[in-house]
């Protein structure tokens, strides 16, 4: 299998929202990949400049940042639909996708989804981004660091020629971290792409790490609906597969945020985590992740939980106050 190190670059409209196309904030204007071999060798090289149709003037800051112009993408590049499909057929059949950060291959499908064309990939689409693996591996997993960061930390030789912010050169770099880190103790934690979301309770994902496990519900019309699922709101420890009884029911952090606690017999406490997003369609889903924690992280869980209670005790008492005062007035 290969590993295709992918990094795009795009437009977007320079009106601000006014002038943003439903659906379509980004319009792609360099493809670059390089494949590496299962040794992470580079074995190929892909670069495509696009001419843009739906956004045909540059953003300033894009134009800053890539070193593009107008003239340029209208002089040397192709239609996305061609360079699409030229960039596929380099791909090959046996391949996983590699990117720096999460918004590469969502890009890419909605891309492909205005111009026309079939997404041929696999649902659910697994990926590495190799951003996160990077933080989990040298890291607390949350830190986010830029692709030159980690290129300097690693001592990755800088050549001028080639310089950030070029999709084929920014792809390289990020080869080369790949290369240069300690990839296979990360190489089990797969990413997966939201923008084709599951659709029924079948194709809902489940997906098991050595220390947490990840849940990615079906789409549904409201938050409300799908914190009732009750596959979303099960805990399974993530060691032992056991289904088990909250101690602390899921409690709002935020009102995209939900937490609780339960506790296995055998593992001890686990944590529940749901984030709720939008999906391209407008409605809703969510991704349940679950964590065996210590002690100080339970009671953290728990004391959250108490904020959360004050907040709403107070919230509750100024409704009952105002609506007094306006049943005076």
């Amino acid at each position: 299998m290969n590993y295709i190190v992918l990094d795009l670059e795009w437009n977007q409209s320079p009106h601000g929202k006014e002038g943003t196309i439903e659906h379509f904030p980004f319009e792609i204007i360099e493809i670059g990949a390089v494949k590496l071999d299962e040794t992470f060798c580079e074995i190929g090289e892909f670069h495509r400049l696009i001419s843009p149709v739906a956004y045909p003037q540059l953003h300033f800051k894009i134009s800053e940042v890539t070193q593009l112009d107008m003239r340029l993408l209208r002089q040397n590049g192709i239609p996305f639909k061609e360079a699409a499909y030229q960039f596929l057929e380099w791909c090959g059949n046996d391949f996983i996708f590699v990117t720096w950060g999460s918004m590469d291959l969502t890009e890419l499908q909605r891309n492909m989804v205005y111009s026309h064309m079939p997404i041929p990939f696999k649902k659910p689409l697994l990926y590495y981004d190799l951003q996160k693996l990077y933080s989990l591996l040298y890291d607390d997993g949350n830190d986010k660091l830029s692709l030159d960061q980690a290129v300097e930390a690693l001592a990755i030789t800088f050549d001028e020629d080639r310089p950030f912010h070029h999709a084929l050169d920014d792809a390289f770099y990020t080869g080369q971290v790949m290369a240069k880190m300690d990839f296979k103790k990360v190489s089990e934690y797969v990413s997966t792409d939201y923008y084709r979301l599951p659709q029924t309770e079948q194709e809902q994902i489940y997906l098991t790490f050595p220390a947490y496990t990840k849940f990615v519900s079906r789409e549904f019309p409201t938050k409300e609906e799908a914190m009732a699922d009750k596959r979303v709101n099960e805990v399974i420890c993530c060691l032992c597969r056991r289904t088990l009884r909250k101690k602390i029911r899921w409690f709002s952090a935020n009102s995209k945020l939900y937490l609780c606690l339960a506790l296995c017999p055998e593992h001890g406490f686990v944590r529940g985590k749901i984030r709720i997003k939008k999906a391209e369609s407008g409605n809703i889903f969510a991704i349940r992740t679950t964590k065996i924690v210590d002690v100080s992280a339970a009671n953290l869980i728990a004391e959250k939980r108490e904020e959360y209670r004050k907040r709403r005790t107070e919230k509750n008492k100024h409704k009952r106050q105002s609506k007094k005062s306006r049943t005076e007035e």
